[in-house]
């Protein structure tokens, strides 16, 4: 090292060229992966969006939700210093901000179906102007926010009078995973019957995300419903749930199976999914399947029972009792 500044070796030099010429060589490799990948976009036209009108942009869908939470349950979110002297401007602004939003993205998804649409597609120039519609869907929905909170509350009310471990309706709102997917299923659920494409998937699966409960938006559920702990409980599209019905964790309303058409392709648009009728309860694990199945008034589904025919009134389910086997460990 005689004779060498220390900056030589560590700025210049020798080691200053190995370490530039590796600089390179990661520029050249970098350089050589985005070809790759905007050439695949080509080749994969299927999962890109490129040239096309916007999707619905999931953040601002999320926020929606949240301010809608806020609309449904004042006091519980983000603003606690509410009154019934500040709630009247706040409600009107969240409102007025909501359905310029809405009224974006709801646009969006509505561009996002003519464009999947390919018959419509290809039997115009361009495609039309949804402003309007969305705005009238917009309207349409805000006005459902009343008859939803109504639901809600009784909601709550039977997850409290069914979960002796629930101390106040406050703590079900605030907490309970369960309530939380049904919320955001009340709210997508209006979207999908008002015909917004897109938004309610997007919003049932944000709240599968949070709470591991997976409840289609097509799904119709009557009031005074009860998903107890929830975790894997799955809701398929064209169940029809009654009023006073009660899940535990793990449970699954399924389809058997998917008919197909003679060119097999999935048949859409047919019942797959059981029909529950009013005051069953159905316990952990189980599984009830097929757009045939009817569980009957008041019967109860035990536990891990996997069931695909029809249940009368009044009917217990359950499973044989299983026998342990105790055998001396090696």
């Amino acid at each position: 090292m005689t004779g060498v500044r220390r900056g030589d070796v560590f700025s210049g030099g020798r080691y200053g060229r190995i370490r530039m010429d590796a600089d390179v060589r990661r520029r050249e490799r970098l350089r050589d992966l985005a070809g790759r990948l905007v050439a695949g976009y080509d080749e994969l036209g299927t999962i890109h969006r490129l040239g096309r009108s916007p999707l619905p942009f999931a953040d601002a869908v999320v926020e929606i939700a949240r301010d809608l939470q806020e609309l449904l349950f004042p006091g519980y979110r983000r603003r606690e210093a509410l009154d019934r002297g500040n709630i009247a401007p706040r409600v009107e602004a969240l409102i007025g901000g909501l359905h310029a939003r809405l009224v974006e993205q709801f646009r969006r998804a509505l561009d996002h179906a003519h464009e999947v649409d390919s018959a419509a597609a290809r039997g115009s120039e361009r495609a039309p102007d949804f402003t309007a519609r969305a705005e009238e869907q917009a309207l349409a929905f805000l006005d459902e926010l009343p008859r939803i909170r109504s639901v809600l509350a009784s909601d709550v009310r039977m997850a409290f009078d069914g979960d002796p471990a629930a101390k106040s309706h406050d703590e079900i709102v605030c907490c309970y995973p369960g309530f939380e997917a049904v919320t955001v299923h009340r709210i997508a659920h209006a979207m999908h019957r008002l015909g917004v494409p897109l938004l309610p998937r997007m919003l049932s699966e944000w709240a599968h995300g949070r709470t591991g409960i997976d409840i289609h938006p097509g799904a119709r559920i009557g009031p005074s419903f009860f998903i107890d702990h929830g975790t894997g409980v799955v809701i398929g599209e064209t169940c029809e749930i009654a009023a006073r019905v009660k899940l535990y964790q793990g449970v699954t309303l399924g389809a058997i199976s998917f008919e197909k058409d003679a060119a097999g392709n999935v048949v859409r648009g047919r019942k797959r999914h059981p029909t529950i009728h009013e005051g069953v309860v159905i316990y952990a694990n189980a599984t009830v399947l097929g757009g045939k199945t009817v569980v009957g008034r008041n019967s109860v589904i035990g536990a891990s029972v996997s069931l695909n025919r029809s249940v009368p009134p009044n009917t217990i389910v359950t499973l044989e009792k299983p026998q342990l086997r105790f055998r001396e460990a090696a």
